[in-house]
């Protein structure tokens, strides 16, 4: 990423990140009050995903701030992986939520209680849609002129607020105006599975992130044929990649003729990373020259030429 685009995109992101926390800091009061006013477990379950989504866009907003940072002498790869810490710490507290409200789900169910002012809930939830709308609306254009990862996440995340806010509307409705019996308790018991399952999700991302888990195959694909049409290219081989935060990295063995002088093979392999660059501005690129037929280690799988039926196709 250039400076430019680095001073260009960096303030939008961040707007956008103090754009959530400022979103899920009004909604955790308004549901805060709904849930001690109603006594409703349904509210109760979306007042702790909110206040989880406020931890979260916390998150995003520092996860924004330490990917504007450069590598230092310590970092050299950057601190993207703070973010696969702290979206670990974020699982630990979901989990314990989920917990709590199921746990306060079931005494409901085995100690019947009736709801109060099912009206103000409702209201604090159609309240709470339209503010994640407008969350929404606003995040995606800064998506499109930045691209951050970060804020997509977020956004994906926000979007399913809306339908948790829906179902406590529904588990209000149906427990005092339809009369349904176990109808409130029911729905925390839901929310509590939906909130125990995204808490699944978010550790198995960070997880991979901390693991440095290679690229979806498509990506990985697409990356080497763009390599692997450049004039010049005899082979590619040990082909690795990884994520951490927002960043991504790439490296690999690019085979090129053994005759050639270190200065013309240098031309080579800067004309592969700027190519890469231009398609791939967002992905750091790591090469290392060898001569055809070289081999480094008897591995078979570092060893694989990734790029044969690419070859004939260079553009």
């Amino acid at each position: 990423m250039t400076n430019d685009e680095r001073r260009r995109i960096i303030p939008l992101a961040m707007r956008a990140a103090l754009a959530s926390v400022a979103t899920a800091a009004f909604l955790l009061a308004l549901k805060g009050f709904a849930a001690w006013h109603t006594g409703s477990v349904a509210m109760l379950g979306s007042l702790a995903d909110t206040a989880l989504d406020l931890l979260a866009s916390l998150v995003t907003l520092y996860g924004v701030k330490v990917a504007a940072e450069p590598a230092d002498h310590d970092h050299r790869f950057g601190h993207g992986k703070a973010e696969a810490l702290a979206a670990l710490f974020q699982v630990v507290l979901i989990t314990a939520s989920a917990i709590g409200i199921a746990w306060r789900a079931i005494e409901r169910l085995t100690n019947p209680q009736v709801n109060q002012d099912a009206t103000l809930g409702i209201g604090v939830s159609v309240a709470a849609i339209v503010a994640t709308f407008a969350l929404l609306a606003y995040q995606r254009s800064v998506i499109r002129r930045t691209g951050s990862v970060a804020i997509l996440a977020d956004n994906v995340h926000y979007q399913s607020d809306v339908l948790l806010n829906v179902a406590v509307i529904a588990a209000l409705v149906l427990d005092q105006f339809a009369s349904v019996p176990g109808a409130d308790p029911i729905f925390g018991i839901a929310i509590a599975m939906w909130l125990a399952w995204g808490a699944f999700k978010a550790s198995s991302q960070a997880i991979d992130m901390l693991m440095d888990k290679e690229w979806p195959e498509d990506q990985r694909a697409a990356f080497i044929e763009v390599a692997a049409r450049q004039p010049g290219i005899r082979g590619i081989h040990d082909f690795r990649t990884r994520r951490a935060g927002a960043h991504d990295f790439a490296q690999f063995h690019m085979e090129v003729d053994r005759t050639l002088t270190v200065a013309a093979a240098h031309d080579i392999v800067e004309n592969v990373e700027r190519r890469l660059r231009d398609v791939f501005p967002r992905v750091e690129v790591l090469i290392h020259l060898d001569p055809e037929g070289h081999v480094d280690t008897d591995n078979p799988l570092v060893e694989a030429d990734v790029t044969p039926h690419w070859f004939g196709k260079r553009i």
